[in-house]
Parts: C-alpha cells; sequence; structure tokens
C-alpha cells in the first residue's frame, strides 16, 4: 500500500466459535484500522476450520485470496513467494489458479523432532492422500494457500468436508476442475496450542479422505461449474 496507493486489500479474521478472545482482539484491529480493511466474523457455533474458511472466502471481495492460520505458522511476508507461484501458472484458464504454500522441504527436519509413532502417523496420511485423492501435490495441509477469486468460488462452492481434510477435498475439486496448481516452498514455525490430537484427529481425517474417494466415485457428490 505504501508503495502503490492504489493498492486495496482486507484482511478477514473467523472466529470459529471459540471461547477464548479472538473476537474481542480482531475487533480492537477493526476500530484501530476501520471496517473497510479488517473485518472479524464471528460464528455462533463451531463450523470446523473448512466451514470457517469457506465464510472467509465467500464474505471476501479481492481478485485473489490467501487463506492463513491465524497462529502465524507461516509468515505474511511468504506471500510474496506464492504470488510468484500463481504468476508462473499463466496464462490461467477462465481465470482460474491456485498457488500452495508448502513445507515438504522441511520434512526430513520435522521428523527428526517428532516420535517414531506420529511419523508414522504422517507418512500414513501422506499414503491415503497420494491414493484416495490428490497425487501431485506433497503438502496439502499447509494452511497458506493463495487463489484467484474465480479459482475461490468454483472450489468452496462444491466443498463438502468442514474439518480437517478439507484442503485434501479442496484440491481434488480444484484438479478434476483442471484448475492449475503450484506447490511453494514457504517458511513455517511450529506453534505451541495445535487441537489436532494426534491419533483421533488422523483417524478422522482418513475417514474423511475415503468419504470424499466414494463419494464422488459413486456420484453421491457432483461437481457443478458455478456461474460467475
Amino acid at each position: 500500500k505504501k508503495q502503490d496507493p492504489s493498492f486495496t486489500y482486507e484482511v478477514i479474521v473467523v472466529n470459529d466459535g471459540s471461547k477464548d478472545q479472538t473476537a474481542k482482539v480482531a475487533k480492537e484491529y477493526c476500530k484501530k484500522y476501520g471496517s473497510d480493511k479488517v473485518r472479524v466474523i464471528s460464528l455462533e457455533k463451531n463450523q470446523g476450520k473448512g466451514g470457517a474458511v469457506r465464510m472467509g472466502v465467500f464474505s471476501s471481495r479481492g481478485k485473489t485470496i490467501l487463506m492463513a492460520d491465524a497462529d502465524g505458522a507461516t509468515k505474511f511476508a511468504d506471500i510474496e513467494k506464492v504470488e510468484e507461484g500463481l504468476k508462473n501458472l499463466r496464462p490461467w484458464p477462465e481465470g482460474m489458479a491456485i498457488s500452495c504454500g508448502s513445507r515438504a522441504h522441511l520434512e526430513k527436519d520435522s521428523i527428526a523432532k517428532r516420535s517414531y509413532f506420529r511419523t508414522l502417523l504422517m507418512y500414513g496420511f501422506h499414503f491415503l492422500v497420494w491414493f484416495l485423492c490428490v497425487k501431485e501435490i506433497r503438502d496439502t495441509q499447509c494452511g497458506f494457500k493463495l487463489l484467484t477469486r474465480q479459482a475461490a468460488l468454483q472450489t468452496f462452492s462444491n466443498l463438502h468436508i468442514e474439518r480437517w481434510a478439507f484442503d485434501v477435498e479442496l484440491l481434488y475439486i480444484a484438479q478434476r476442475l483442471k484448475i492449475p496448481i503450484a506447490e511453494v516452498a514457504v517458511n513455517w514455525t511450529e506453534i505451541e496450542g495445535s487441537k489436532l490430537v494426534p491419533f483421533w484427529s488422523w483417524l478422522q481425517m482418513g475417514r474423511d479422505l475415503l468419504f470424499i474417494r466414494l463419494r464422488y466415485m459413486t456420484g453421491a457428490w457432483k461437481l457443478e461449474a458455478k456461474k460467475m
């Protein structure tokens, strides 16, 4: 904004029914910068990460939409990296493209810090993602993705999964709709306070992956190209 006065932006904070001070802190930023720059959406009932991100996407007004976790595991400075990934995908078919931040390059270091059990769960999840849904993307779960508006509307309009595995369905839909996808290495820091309980969360995510594959294969879930 300082470099280009014509540049416009907005930050949307989606509070997914949390009981802490998330909404209060976010509203302070809203007062400080104005509601045209910072908006807060508070969901009365927890809808899951996928449901919360979808609400933010449908409330957004930008030509490109960045989804990012509020814990700051990936710094906003890395937006330049995913922007470059998006740019390299041109020409975009029907204005659609997605650039995914990726932690795959950090995998060896993270394995050294993880327990054998957590490493086993991680590899098991990666295998299920590859076998059932998405083959070309090494890190589907990094919460730092940049989408063109058209790509965001087409993918999120078809989204069914509202919990942790929503990223996989999002990319599965994108591949089915032949939306070009880039995977770009970004910096990432482990933040304390994860809501994931290793075994049960991975079990739920594995079940959701199976649902994604079976329900699209059987036609229970259908892909529809939305009119812009």
